[in-house]
């Protein structure tokens, strides 16, 4: 058994996010679903399917639910999920936290969401302008 991950963003960003990670690492070592949400999607359907998604990828070990946007509409659907299993949610997806979350797939769901948080925010990096970087050399 392992945690289930489920993305919910805007659009087809939490698949092609999803896609890129299991190109990058030649599988997709956990249960894991995208859900898309458009912006004339009904609400409802949206939150009754992941709900359905919630279930499927839960076999016990809880879920991990990464959001795109904190307060968006993928957000405010993901959070409609609390109290249907034990999970955490993380909003402001990226893919280094993606791939992070997935060569670590044997921990459990606390330690899975202090990872991929950590993966995502340390993997923002600020780059030298390269005329910075001649004047450090100098």
């Amino acid at each position: 058994m392992s945690v289930g991950l489920l993305i919910v963003a805007n659009r087809g960003i939490g698949a092609e996010l999803l896609t890129v990670a299991t190109e990058i690492l030649g599988n997709c070592p956990l249960r894991a679903a995208t859900l898309g949400i458009n912006p004339d999607d009904d609400c409802d359907r949206s939150r009754h399917r992941a709900q359905q998604l919630a279930i499927e990828l839960n076999d016990g070990d809880g879920l991990l639910v990464l959001t795109d946007l904190f307060g968006s509409t993928p957000f405010n659907v993901a959070k409609s999920l609390r109290g249907c299993c034990d999970l955490r949610i993380l909003a402001g997806v990226n893919l280094p936290m993606l791939v992070r979350i997935l060569n670590y797939p044997s921990l459990t769901l606390p330690e899975l969401a202090e990872k991929a948080r950590s993966g995502g925010k340390d993997s923002v990096l600020l780059c030298p302008d390269p005329q910075d970087e001649e004047s450090l050399q100098r």
